[in-house]
C-alpha cells in the first residue's frame, strides 16, 4: 500500500471514529461513567471538579428512586453501596457515574461485581445505558508501594472488552516531601528543592512506576495526575481530554 493510500485510510479511520462519537453523544445524552478506587482515593472529590461543584451527588438506585446517602453510610445497617446505583451532581447532568470500591487481595467478589456490570453495559440493548470509560483511581502518596496487590490483579484479570481504562493517580502532592528531602541530600538548596519537587516527584515516580500497569494483560488506555485536589478551583481538563481522545 501507498503512502498516500494509508494516510487516506488513516483519515477515513479518524473519520468514522469521530462519526461514532458524535453519534454516541446524540444517542446516549448522557456520559456514563464506572470510578474504581480505594476509599481514601480521593473519588469524590475527582467527581465534583470534574462537574465543577462542591455538592455531594444524588444517587439513584435501578429504578430510578433516589436513595437517601445517610443509608450508604459504611457503618449503616442498610443500604449497602451498590455498583448499580448511578451517581449524579445536579450542576451537572451530563455525566452519570457509577462507583465501585477498591478490591482487596484474596478476594474476588468486588472484582467480579466490576465484570458483571461491565459485560450487562456492553450487551445492553439500549445504547444510553452502555458504559463509555473507566476511571481507576490509585493514591500514590507512598513512593515505596504505589500500587496494591489486587490493583495490579485488575490489570492482569480484568478485561473490559471496548470500555477504555483511565488511570488517576491521585495525592501526587504526597510525594513532595520525599523529594524535596532527596534533593535537598544531593546538595540542593531546600527553597530550591521545594520549588522543583513538583515535577521531580512526577519524573521519579513514571520513571520507576510509570509504565508499570502498560505490561499488564489488561492496560489502561491512558493515565493522568492529579495533586492539590482539595483546592476547588483544581483543574481536570487534561483528564477530560484524554477521555473524549478515547473516542477519536
Amino acid at each position: 500500500m501507498s503512502l498516500s493510500n494509508v494516510e487516506s485510510q488513516a483519515l477515513e479511520d479518524i473519520e468514522r471514529q469521530r462519526t461514532r462519537a458524535d453519534r454516541l453523544r446524540w444517542i446516549a445524552k448522557h456520559f456514563r461513567v464506572l470510578i474504581i478506587g480505594r476509599a481514601n482515593a480521593g473519588k469524590t472529590t475527582i467527581l465534583q471538579r470534574v462537574c465543577n461543584t462542591t455538592e455531594q451527588p444524588k444517587i439513584f438506585n435501578q429504578n430510578g428512586h433516589e436513595i437517601d446517602l445517610s443509608e450508604l453510610n459504611p457503618t449503616a445497617q442498610r443500604g449497602e453501596h451498590d455498583i448499580e446505583n448511578e451517581m449524579i451532581f445536579e450542576s451537572n447532568t451530563a455525566f452519570v457515574f457509577h462507583d465501585s470500591r477498591g478490591f482487596k487481595a484474596g478476594r474476588t467478589s468486588e472484582l467480579d461485581k466490576v465484570k458483571d456490570f461491565v459485560r450487562k453495559c456492553s450487551t445492553n440493548k439500549e445504547l444510553k445505558d452502555h458504559l463509555h470509560v473507566i476511571w481507576y483511581c490509585i493514591p500514590i502518596n507512598d513512593e515505596a508501594r504505589p500500587f496494591t496487590r489486587a490493583e495490579l490483579n485488575f490489570f492482569d484479570e480484568c478485561g473490559t472488552g471496548r470500555v477504555p481504562v483511565i488511570v488517576l493517580f491521585t495525592k501526587a502532592d504526597m510525594l513532595d516531601a520525599q523529594t524535596i528531602n532527596w534533593l535537598v541530600d544531593t546538595g540542593m538548596d531546600a527553597e530550591d528543592a521545594a520549588n522543583k519537587a513538583p515535577e521531580e516527584s512526577l519524573a521519579r515516580f513514571e520513571e520507576k512506576f510509570g509504565q508499570q500497569l502498560y505490561k499488564k494483560k489488561y492496560p489502561p488506555k491512558d493515565h493522568v495526575y492529579f495533586r492539590d485536589m482539595q483546592n476547588p478551583t483544581s483543574d481536570c481538563s487534561e483528564l477530560l481530554r484524554k477521555t473524549a481522545a478515547t473516542f477519536l
